[in-house]
């Protein structure tokens, strides 16, 4: 079995709901859950002319390879209606893969680690509440190190 995590993220509806909905499907679809962070308030990121995000994060172990996990969590999101506006747009679900094991992997489909995570609050917040010691495998730097290196930033 492999260990992925994996970010939520929904700014349309009842967003709390939607994520819970989405936790519930990839549980449905024989991921097993781990652990998952608290939801988290957050501006949009991108595009801001867009209502607040709800977002999150979920360690889950699979079975599955790379490609095969981000094509479940792609149906995932058509299945709950997922429609693509616009780039970095409004959407009731977003489920994007950041890390798998260790690895480091680039294909047409697929980039790991998640190509910007670094760079986005939304993102390592979360992931530091269930995987702080979590060690990035392309900056060799905690989740908990980076999140603090974008934080110091900020101020």
């Amino acid at each position: 079995m492999s260990v992925a995590y994996i970010a939520l993220g929904s700014n349309l509806g009842d967003k709390a709901a939607n994520l819970g909905q989405a936790v519930k499907l990839l549980q449905a679809k024989g991921l097993q859950i781990r652990a998952i962070s608290s939801f988290f308030q957050t501006e949009p990121y991108g595009v801001t002319d867009q209502p607040e995000f709800i977002n999150a994060a979920a360690c889950v172990e699979t079975s599955l390879p790379p490609e095969a996990l981000l094509k479940l969590l792609l149906e995932t999101e058509l299945e709950m209606g997922r429609v693509r506006l616009r780039h970095w747009g409004e959407r009731n679900i977003d489920l994007d893969l950041l890390l798998y094991d260790d690895l480091i992997y680039h294909s047409d489909k697929l980039t790991l680690p998640h190509p910007d995570m670094q760079n986005r609050l939304f993102v390592l917040q979360p992931l530091a509440e269930i995987a702080a010691e979590k060690i990035h495998p392309v900056y060799k730097k905690s989740i908990q190190t980076l999140l603090k290196s974008l934080t110091d930033g900020d101020e």
